[in-house]
């Protein structure tokens, strides 16, 4: 019986994890259309790379520092308190929200307005996990920073 409360957890996060790469492509779409910024980070927690959006609310960086300062403080208390299994953290600025999730070998942190991140929910945590921050370098909305 404990053999097969073990094996419950695996299979349900390998169907979460189904279910993101088998998203409906609109709505994949519609959370790129979301995404005003993103960041990538590695597992210690240091930035990589930037893509800001070219215009608007999004040309700025100041957003990537919270989210630096967040996954500090996560591996602060994973240490301290012996803490695992981190998934992912929501940062709510002035009229911005900031979606840190880890990846396979790094953090990607998602900027949006706090308006469509109320609206988008959960299946953008998932869809979050799979996405491949490099497709930003040929979308016109972002420029490497």
């Amino acid at each position: 019986m404990d053999a097969e409360k073990k094996q419950e957890p695996n299979s349900q996060g390998a169907e979460s994890q189904a279910d993101a790469k088998d998203l409906d492509p609109t709505l994949a779409q519609r959370f790129q259309t979301c995404m005003i910024g993103a960041a990538v980070f590695d597992l210690s927690g240091l930035p990589k790379e930037y893509f800001t959006a070219v215009s608007g609310a999004g040309s700025s960086t100041t957003w990537v520092q919270t989210a630096f300062q967040a996954l500090g403080l996560r591996s602060l208390l994973s240490s301290s308190l012996q803490l695992e299994g981190f998934r992912h953290a929501i940062i709510q600025g002035q009229g911005y929200s900031a979606l840190v999730v880890k990846q396979n070998g790094r953090y990607i942190a998602l900027l949006t307005s706090q308006e469509d991140l109320m609206t988008i929910g959960e299946s953008f945590i998932q869809w979050a996990r799979q996405f491949e921050p490099s497709d930003l370098r040929t979308n016109p909305r972002f420029r490497v920073t």
